[in-house]
């Protein structure tokens, strides 16, 4: 059976690939940092559905430490990764002005470092088998940028650059490389805006309504199951909206 590792999984989009991929039979290894009891009662929940073993871990994967351990531990349990999801994010929305170096650093190393990190520990498992993928959860914010999310953007817009590079890198190796750019998904992630805001931004798109996290799922899924030959891409989610 395969194995994947998915970071931020507790709920929203990871929550909901964890549970794609355990009815597809992978075995999982899931990660959170703030959610623990959601996390071991999703966890609970997929093995009893699905008989599948799921391992889980908290922390920050922001935290090199952190990360190397989770991958070592979920390594020498299954003996594989075969699938790597980033999905662990955060968002902040105000003036770049008004932001600390304290908060910028916080993004930096959630949304982006943490990529580095868990690619740096899985990819060498994957090169030597020439096997495995990685999926970025991205956004469109990395595409063309958003005022008040300037710092989310730059991240994103890193995670982007990161994807593209890392496919041509791992090409040679058979290992696809690809990330989802996310319009509007109905996730906690909105809790920011009020009602009126959300009902306004889905007005704008044209498709009529934010994405929900299983529509992210199942195109995570088409994308791990797509030929190799498909590596290095951004692929844009949004309903039409950009």
């Amino acid at each position: 059976m395969k194995t994947a590792l998915i970071t931020g999984a507790s709920r929203g989009i990871g929550a909901a690939i964890a549970t794609k991929l355990g009815k597809e039979g992978y075995h999982l290894s899931l990660c959170c940092q703030n959610s623990p009891d959601l996390l071991n009662e999703l966890a609970k929940e997929l093995e009893q559905t699905y008989h599948i073993f799921v391992m889980t871990h908290v922390g920050n994967v922001g935290d090199y430490p952190f990360v190397s351990k989770m991958v070592s531990d979920t390594l020498a349990h299954f003996g594989q990764i075969d699938v790597l999801i980033n999905n662990a994010g955060i968002s902040r929305v105000g003036l770049l002005c008004d932001m600390t170096p304290e908060q910028w650093n916080e993004l930096l190393q959630v949304n982006l470092s943490s990529v580095f990190y868990t690619c740096k520990e899985v990819i060498p498992s994957m090169v030597r088998k020439k096997h495995g993928a990685i999926l970025n959860i991205s956004s469109v914010w990395g595409n063309i940028g958003a005022s008040c999310e300037a710092a989310y953007s730059a991240t994103k817009g890193g995670m982007n650059s990161l994807t593209r590079a890392l496919g041509k890198e791992l090409a040679p190796s058979n290992i696809p490389v690809n990330a989802i750019a996310c319009g509007c998904v109905d996730t906690s992630m909105n809790s920011c805006f009020s009602t009126d805001d959300l009902s306004a931004l889905a007005d704008e798109i044209p498709a009529g309504h934010f994405a929900s996290p299983q529509e992210v799922a199942d195109f995570a899924y088409q994308i791990l199951t797509s030929p190799t030959y498909l590596t290095g891409q951004i692929l844009t989610f949004d309903g039409g909206w950009i």
